[in-house]
């Protein structure tokens, strides 16, 4: 293993998931965990949803929602947005569609 590279656990929805990441992504990372929890919490709680897999079906759909209007913002005319937001919009859509194994040819 490179030695950018480390070595995590992460539990999402009571199941602990295993993960190389780049040393720099590791905030990112546990905050993105955190924010998933926070997610599914809220909606466990407004809709009564008793099963994990529902609520974090919920939050995927949240956040493909949120990233797909930012795409989109991205597209528009660029008056409201700055090359940085720009840049972290680009890497949101690169990994999403690594996740997804979307063919970024195919996607524009």
């Amino acid at each position: 293993m490179s030695k950018d590279k480390l070595k995590i656990k992460v539990s999402i929805a009571d199941r602990v998931y295993p993960l190389t990441i780049e040393r720099s992504e590791e905030e990112r990372v546990r905050k993105a965990v955190s924010m998933i929890a926070s997610a599914m919490s809220r909606f466990e709680d407004k809709y009564a949803v008793n099963d994990k897999q529902d609520a974090l079906a919920m939050c995927a759909l949240q956040v493909a929602n949120q990233m797909l209007g930012l795409v989109a913002a991205s597209k528009a005319p660029k008056e409201g947005l700055n090359e940085d937001t720009l840049d972290r919009l680009r890497s949101m859509e690169t990994q999403l569609q690594a996740v997804l194994g979307d063919d970024p040819a195919v996607s524009d």
